[in-house]
């Protein structure tokens, strides 16, 4: 095959929508993905696509890239299943009454339309089939939600119609770096000379990472996902807490899809042909009890697929998406913490930025590696960024 310019490795949202922005402009691409499109966190996500509850080194990340899901459809010839039902954050108790007020207080401050409902009946104005029992809400009626595998095959369809070339069911065992310089990727198959690497492996990012001596502080934690048989119309918004032990959303199909907060991951991972990874049953059962009490229509539901996912959790909750400083051509896009797929158009149109040598075209001081060395991304509030 003819040497590409850029390697991507990993197939997921982040990997295919970059490969999409290269390919369109004629560079020649190469995605490495060692399962299969959307195999591992940008499948197993609850899809959300909001602004509200972000840190604000992220939001204008979020809100570039809500302004560009409403024509992404359009733009990659395939339905993503995108809908803007605005995000409801529930706060339950007192204490997480006061998160919200502050949340709500400190966004409309950076310029995002978000509302605090005061009080059951405003938040059930909005979202009649939530418990009576919540005291109040945020409201971002911007946000929304997609479908994560129809987005995810949308962009690897429209990068392969601009010649991308995708390499599936093939692992990355290590970037080939000569003078401080990318040259190449070794995979299991073939060696790949290349002049850049992006490096959008998730969890497994610190595997090529490490040798180079270059690794992005991780936890892995695990998150419980439970879908359902269809039901009728009852949920618009995306919802979400306070204290981000639970969100859920209804699918266009009805079906309704919910996850647990982050929780210790045993460390058990079935892994072929895909990766699976199975929650255990009281977390399952705690979910389901999270849910339902905000949403007791929930307990009435016939539970279809239960699965977990697992986050690439950095210590502030914040991603690593830099251009290497001791490597040229190589790019990372790690730790997106488990809110990286409604950012992803964005993030994508930043990671040709850094792969062609251009200057990032929003600031990105905040996702440097270095941040961490510098003693910086500690005591940060993870938990409102969690979900989406």
């Amino acid at each position: 095959m003819t040497a590409p310019d850029i390697v991507i490795v990993g197939g997921g949202i982040n990997g295919c929508a970059t490969a999409w922005q290269l390919a369109r402009e004629g560079h020649r691409v190469v995605v490495v993905e060692r399962y299969a499109p959307a195999a591992m966190a940008s499948g197993w996500t609850l899809a959300g696509v909001r602004q509200s509850g972000r840190h604000p080194a992220e939001l204008p990340l979020a809100r570039a890239a809500v302004a560009m899901w409403p024509a992404l459809a359009e733009e990659l010839g395939a339905d993503t299943g995108y809908t803007r039902g605005g995000n409801l954050r529930l706060a339950r108790t007192e204490d997480e009454t006061g998160v919200i007020r502050r949340l709500v207080d400190d966004q409309c401050a950076a310029g995002l339309d978000l509302t605090y409902l005061d009080g059951n009946d405003a938040v059930r104005s909005v979202a009649p089939a939530v418990a009576p029992t919540v005291l109040s809400a945020s409201f971002c009626p911007t946000d929304g939600h997609a479908d994560p595998l129809a987005t995810v095959a949308a962009y690897r369809t429209a990068a392969e119609r601009h010649g991308a070339t995708f390499r599936l069911g093939e692992a990355v065992r290590s970037i080939e770096v000569r003078g401080d310089r990318v040259t190449g990727v070794v995979t299991d198959a073939v060696r790949i000379g290349c002049g850049a690497c992006v490096v959008a492996g998730g969890v497994h990012a610190n595997d090529l990472l490490t040798p180079l001596a270059l690794t992005v502080p991780l936890r892995v934690p695990m998150v419980t996902v439970l879908q359902t048989a269809p039901v009728p119309p009852l949920l618009k918004p995306v919802l979400g807490a306070a204290n981000a032990d639970f969100a859920a959303r209804q699918q266009l199909d009805g079906r309704l899809r919910v996850t647990s907060g982050a929780t210790h991951w045993h460390g058990a991972m079935d892994d072929d042909p895909v990766p699976v990874v199975n929650p255990s049953v009281d977390g399952v059962a705690r979910t389901i009890e999270t849910v339902a009490a905000a949403l007791p229509v929930f307990r009435e539901a016939r539970i279809a697929r239960v699965w977990a996912g697992l986050l690439d959790l950095t210590p502030d909750a914040l991603p690593v998406i830099e251009r290497a400083p001791e490597i040229a051509g190589l790019v990372i896009a790690a730790g997106f913490s488990g809110h990286g797929f409604g950012i992803a158009p964005m993030t994508a149109l930043l990671l040709r930025d850094l792969a062609v040598g251009d200057p990032p075209r929003l600031a990105l001081d905040a996702f440097r590696r270095a941040r961490f060395a510098e003693g910086g991304g500690a005591g940060l509030d993870a938990g409102l960024t969690l979900h989406g």
